[in-house]
């Protein structure tokens, strides 16, 4: 049977932040498409996306809007998902799901494909991206579990409030308006949680993200825990995550602490492994000042890394700085490239 060339592509939750960027990496990209079909809920129906000079109205999506689809780009939320992806499934299409809905499914591979690219063979139509922070410091940290093996990892993120949605940044502008200009801020989206009650993020740090669960970590930190053992298939690795919230607008910082497994390893080895490692760019250069920042590393695919020392007390502890944007690699580009891979590896 002839290899295909072309593909029917649909995007749900077309008009949203993340769909918005998913578009724009399919065109950037140059993706392979006879067909794009937008879809999103009822109320965003009917408006208007130009895809590479092309005016095309959204749809509302419905499970017969996958009929004859290749390829399904899903970041509506976990309800839209969990409904509307199996329906997709079920009429031929690969679903990568951008929610975390399937996440943590035994039957559904959860892929960053510089980390575990083979994990897509065992895909039963749906695929999972994903969350933003787990994806980028996976990227950093799978070229140093090869090399030198895996044992803890601590990790504090300072994440962008665009991974909070549109609305959050816009209340983010509002509120730093407001305090510069010695008004009270209003407040009414984060930290978005089981209590409606909200704090400002302007000139602030929000230690939550997400809803806290019984054993006094946030949902955030659970999805990074278990979605970390889960891509790098270590049960064991010990992991622990604290998630903040800051006045960024896009791409999320995370200090990571590791303990690997072979002793006499110096930070300059490590260095050069993520210099050469695919997915990277090192910014590590201390003297100069050089090291990875989210407003420099918005709008582009790539994880930055720096700040690379080894620990003062322990000789298999090393401490990282990873940097991402939230909506690209940690979202959009992750999908799109999970997308290429299938193409290229003849799974679609």
């Amino acid at each position: 049977m002839e290899k295909k060339q072309s593909f029917h592509v649909a995007v749900v939750g077309a008009t949203g932040a993340v769909g918005e960027q998913m578009l724009q990496t399919l065109e950037s990209r140059n993706f392979p498409m006879e067909k794009l079909t937008l879809l999103s809920s009822k109320r965003s129906a009917g408006k208007t996306i130009v895809f590479k000079g092309q005016e095309l109205t959204v749809q509302e999506a419905t499970p017969e809007s996958f009929e004859g689809v290749d390829i399904a780009l899903f970041s509506a939320g976990g309800s839209v998902s969990k409904a509307l992806a199996p329906e997709a499934a079920k009429r031929g299409a690969i679903v990568v799901d951008n929610t975390s809905a399937f996440r943590m499914d035994e039957h559904t591979p959860l892929v960053v494909p510089e980390v575990n690219e083979a994990d897509l063979q065992t895909h039963n139509g749906i695929i999972a991206n994903p969350n933003c922070s787990t994806i980028q410091m996976v990227v950093a940290l799978e070229p140093i579990r090869q090399q030198y093996g895996l044992k803890k990892v601590i990790v504090s993120t300072y994440q962008a409030v665009s991974g909070a949605g549109a609305a959050a940044v816009q209340e983010l502008h509002n509120q730093a308006r407001a305090m510069l200009n010695g008004e009270q801020p209003e407040a009414d989206i984060l930290p978005v949680g089981a209590l409606d009650k909200h704090y400002p993020i302007a000139f602030n740090a929000i230690p939550q993200i997400d809803k806290f669960e019984d054993n006094g970590f946030t949902f955030e930190e659970m999805k990074m825990i278990n979605e970390t053992k889960k891509i790098m298939h270590m049960p064991e690795l010990e992991v622990a995550a604290t998630c903040v919230r800051l006045p960024v607008v896009a791409g999320h910082s995370e200090s990571v602490y590791i303990e690997i497994e072979q002793e006499g390893v110096t930070a300059d080895e490590l260095r050069a492994l993520l210099a050469n490692a695919e997915g990277i760019v090192l910014q590590d250069n201390p003297a100069e000042q050089e090291y990875p920042m989210p407003l420099y590393a918005a709008g582009k695919n790539d994880v930055f890394v720096g700040r690379i020392r080894k620990d003062l007390n322990n000789d298999k502890g090393f401490h990282l700085w990873i940097v991402s944007d939230n909506l690209l690699k940690g979202a959009a580009w992750n999908s799109v490239q999970i997308a290429e891979r299938l193409v290229k590896l003849g799974l679609v």
